[in-house]
């Protein structure tokens, strides 16, 4: 059954206020959250995907993926982080799916969709990479363009695990510089 009119936005409403609704849960109880680093391998994994499931407000999730990096095997670390982060990383691409009309008239959509048809999967798998608030905006344009689900979470588990990769080990080297 396809979804159109009022049913349609009115499922598009539902999702953003969900979305919003889990994004100031997280905040709230970030400290509560994380405690999960405890829990080893499944703790990072779960951490990471409740800070990247926040829009646009700063949950700390590569600073803790230094810290386990120190603490832990880094290439398991960068692993569960990325991947827990790529799964966050759904909230952006479910806002704009469901917002699409909130986003189009602002400026950074304009720009991050120029991005988005022109370059493709290239700016998911960048913006993925590079520590920066502007992946949650590129998750929202990827949903409202309709992206193809497997397309963005591929791209951005790529761009995560390597970015996680980078301050797993910055963590384990620190501690190595320090440690001996």
């Amino acid at each position: 059954m396809k979804l159109t009119g009022w049913r349609l936005n009115l499922v598009r409403g539902l999702v953003l206020a969900a979305v919003i609704a889990l994004t100031a849960v997280l905040f709230i109880y970030r400290d509560q959250v994380q405690k999960l680093g405890a829990l080893g391998y499944p703790g990072i994994f779960f951490l990471s995907m409740f800070s990247n499931a926040t829009l646009i407000l700063p949950v700390p999730g590569v600073l803790f993926t230094s810290a386990m990096g120190a603490v832990f095997n880094p290439w398991w670390v960068a692993l569960a982080a990325g991947t827990g982060a790529t799964i966050g990383e759904l909230s952006g691409y479910l806002a704009g799916f469901s917002g699409q009309a909130v986003i189009e008239n602002k400026k950074w959509y304009v720009r991050v969709s120029s991005w988005m048809q022109k370059y493709g999967d290239i700016t998911i798998l960048v913006l993925a990479f590079v520590p920066n608030p502007v992946f949650d905006v590129a998750g929202m344009v990827a949903g409202a363009l309709r992206m193809p689900l497997w397309r963005y979470l591929l791209m951005s588990w790529i761009g995560k695990v390597g970015k996680m990769l980078l301050f797993a080990f910055g963590g384990a080297s620190i501690l190595k510089l320090f440690g001996s």
